[in-house]
């Protein structure tokens, strides 16, 4: 299986239409991948609170009209990372898009963790309820979201819903880069599952980005890693993968917590 991760430069001199345009293009070259993987809030920049309301669009908004078409003309399955969701009945939220190779809406899934510590996107968005997973011919793909790689518990529950690979498009700044590749191979070694984590490049109302995609196999070990610029970050790897480890090194099967277990 091959996927490419687009690492996107975000910065404010570019408007969101001619992003949103540059974007659909960037995608429309990995024809012939399997998977195509866009960074969180790419629209707006992640930390770019101030613009979250003006620029927040319906699920059928223009970014989900572009990013369709170009994974249909592509033909391939795209996370089309995230954008500022408004719902009509309700407050906004961080929403990732995923489509299939026929530009078809394959998953929606609303973050659940929100980040800011009462400030920011904590205050400005909706928190999501439910984990999400996607269903690819080659392997089940669990869908998360940057600040959502803090916590564990969440990737558990995409493992126990039959995730073998966990995406999460992020615009992870900087100063914490080194939590950013430490918690990505840490999802990977401990759920036994390949993590594809994209962020972004540029800076987001004055917060420098990581960048530094990467791609973790379910044995914790880098298969491939960004730099800190805008690029593409293409990788082939091999989804049976997860199944061989997780036979014959099988921690999952010797979990006590978190557990249902039936009443005696």
């Amino acid at each position: 299986m091959r996927a490419s991760l687009i690492q996107m430069r975000v910065d404010p001199d570019e408007s969101v239409d001619s992003r949103r345009r540059r974007a659909a293009s960037l995608v429309r070259d990995q024809a012939g991948v399997d998977l195509v993987v866009l960074p969180e809030l790419w629209t707006t920049g992640a930390f770019a609170y101030e613009d979250f309301g003006s620029e927040a669009e319906p699920l059928e908004g223009p970014t989900h009209e572009a990013m369709a078409k170009a994974a249909g003309d592509a033909g391939v399955w795209l996370h089309a990372g995230s954008i500022p969701e408004r719902d009509p009945d309700g407050p906004l939220y961080n929403t990732s898009l995923v489509f299939s190779p026929s530009g078809g809406l394959a998953a929606a899934y609303r973050k659940i963790h929100r980040f800011g510590f009462d400030k920011g996107e904590a205050v400005l968005m909706g928190a999501g309820t439910e984990p999400v997973t996607v269903r690819l011919p080659e392997t089940t793909v669990g869908l998360a979201t940057c600040y959502d790689l803090r916590f564990p518990e969440l990737f558990r529950s995409l493992v126990d819903a039959g995730a073998e690979t966990l995406v999460v498009p992020a615009g992870w700044p900087e100063r914490r880069r080194s939590h950013w590749t430490l918690l990505a191979r840490a999802r990977a070694v401990e759920n036994q599952a390949y993590v594809l984590a994209c962020g972004t490049a540029g800076t987001h109302a004055g917060v420098p980005q990581a960048g530094h995609s990467i791609v973790v196999d379910p044995w914790g070990e880098i298969l491939a890693e960004a730099g800190a610029d805008e690029e593409v970050l293409t990788v082939e790897f091999d989804p049976a993968r997860v199944a061989t480890t997780r036979e014959q090194f099988p921690a999952l099967k010797d979990r006590v917590l978190g557990l249902e277990r039936p009443r005696r």
